[in-house]
């Protein structure tokens, strides 16, 4: 802007005035000019300044733009790193599990591999108790065949002593003596007929033939028991020199024949319950099967056996 004053000049009087005119119209053109020249400088400034200051508001919307983003950005990594905490919570209680499942996984494992060792121990424990059977079977079966062989030994022993019982009965009975026969055991109270005992069809079966002596019970003990084998003494010697016996009848007796005195240890009882002394002073005569005690035995351990069948 220009600004033109007009500036009146003074009448000349004179070179000195004229000169301070001029002089003070240059400092107030000077002066107009500075003014001039601040408030243009003003005028840029403030328009700068306008500017500069739009420019920052821009700048500062742009940053508090940037800033709500910001907090946005924030806000949703927040809310991120919560799902991911919660993820790796998720992911913690999976892993628990899988550990848990893969622990019960190694125990059904190791519960498995028990399992089939006590199956192979078990398989081998029966492998081994059917060998163990199949002998017993076999050494069950050595027994029965045995036990048979016994059976039919001890049914051919019951039927010699059945025989022997039987004959002896009616040699007795064919002499007229008043001996008797016990039934069961084949005793005999007279030496008679000896040559029964000692034939060669009973040689394998007859084990014995005992002599007993027997008192009342009058006296001592040791007095009848003197008595008692004295006359049991007596009986053997006689019938060892039996005229009806042959000299191998009597080599067998010998082999065969045994004195026992029994003393009063086993008198006979009248119907009253007392003794009777007549009766209880006699020899009897009794003969014993070859292993007679061992068949017995076997006896009972068939006896048994038939019984524990037939449960």
């Amino acid at each position: 802007m220009q600004v033109r004053r007009r500036i009146r000049r003074a009448p000349s009087g004179g070179d000195h005035g004229s000169h301070w005119i001029s002089y003070s119209d240059m400092m107030a053109s000077l002066l107009l000019v500075f003014v001039l020249a601040v408030i243009y400088s003003v005028y840029q400034y403030y328009s700068m300044l306008e500017i500069k200051t739009q420019q920052l508001n821009e700048q500062q919307a742009e940053l508090d733009r940037a800033t709500i983003t910001l907090v946005q950005r924030e806000e949703e990594l927040e809310a991120a790193n919560v799902t991911l905490m919660g993820k790796q919570e998720e992911l913690a209680a999976i892993q628990i599990q899988l550990d848990q499942q893969e622990n019960d996984l190694h125990a059904a494992q190791d519960a498995l591999k028990t399992k089939e060792e006590e199956q192979a121990l078990l398989q081998l424990q029966l492998a081994t108790q059917a060998d163990a059977l199949a002998a017993m079977q076999s050494v069950l079966d050595a027994q029965r065949a045995e036990m048979l062989t016994y059976q039919r030994r001890i049914d051919d022993m019951v039927g010699v002593r059945s025989k022997i019982i039987q004959e002896l009965s009616r040699a007795l009975t064919a002499a007229n003596l008043g001996a008797s026969v016990d039934k069961t055991t084949g005793d005999i109270v007279l030496p008679v007929y000896l040559g029964v005992l000692t034939r060669p069809e009973y040689a394998d079966y007859v084990g014995e033939i005992v002599i007993e002596g027997h008192t009342d019970t009058a006296g001592s003990y040791l007095t009848n028991l003197r008595l008692s084998q004295n006359r049991v003494l007596s009986v053997a010697e006689y019938c060892l020199q039996l005229p009806s016996l042959s000299r191998l009848q009597i080599t067998q007796l010998q082999n065969l024949l045994t004195a026992k005195g029994r003393s009063y240890s086993d008198p006979i009882y009248k119907a009253d319950g007392t003794v009777d002394m007549d009766a209880s002073r006699r020899v009897e005569f009794k003969f014993r099967l070859k292993d007679a005690e061992m068949i017995e035995e076997m006896n009972r351990i068939l006896t048994e056996m038939e019984g524990t069948g037939t449960n």
